[in-house]
Parts: structure tokens; sequence; C-alpha cells
């Protein structure tokens, strides 16, 4: 199933952040893919407002049973969500999975050489 896509526009205030949270909460009632796409490509300057927003965002998605995946994310903005430590998921993003551990077999001098 496709998921919706939102597109943020490059400017946000505050009347239409609320708006966007709601449309994200809807998305996510009415599609049934679990995951909203935010398009966040015409962001012009990502600073902390932003990071807010999408924090925000991503909140609302969670409360809905859901989550948020971003799409067109720039360097800039990029380095700034890992810097804060929001865990937002990127698209095109290598899913992060916890490294194959090697088995070490310790081997007693008094076994039988099989």
């Amino acid at each position: 199933m496709t998921p919706p896509v939102l597109a943020l526009p490059s400017a946000v205030g505050p009347e239409e952040a609320e708006r966007l949270g709601d449309d994200v909460r809807v998305l996510l009632e009415s599609g049934g893919a679990g995951v909203v796409v935010c398009d966040v490509a015409a962001l012009e300057t990502p600073g902390l407002a932003a990071v807010d927003l999408l924090a925000r965002l991503q909140l609302g998605a969670l409360r809905a049973g859901g989550r948020l995946r971003l799409r067109g994310t720039a360097p800039a903005l990029r380095a700034l969500l890992g810097l804060v430590g929001l865990p937002i998921e990127l698209e095109g993003q290598a899913e992060q999975r916890e490294p194959a551990r090697r088995i070490q077999e310790a081997v007693e001098p008094v076994d039988p050489a099989v």
C-alpha cells in the first residue's frame, strides 16, 4: 500500500502547524499504510522551528498509531535532526539493525578431535 504524502510549505506558522498535525492524523486514520510521508524539500532554512514542527508531527503520528517518514531531507536538516536526537525515519535511509554477532566456540584441550 502506498503511503499518503504531505508536502510542507517553505514557512510554517503556529496556526498552520496545528492544521498540519490534524492532516497527519486524518491521513493515518483514512489510509491504512500506518505511515505518512512528509515531503520537506520546500523548507528553505531548516532550523529549530522546523525541528519543533517535525517533532510535533511525529508525536501526532505516534498518538494516531502510525509513524512519519521524511522525503527530500536536506543535509543541513538531517544533521540538525541527528544533533537534537529526533528519531524520525528518512526515506531512502537503510534500516538500522543490530550487527550480527560472531559466534565463538571455546575448545577445551581435553575434548577429542572430531
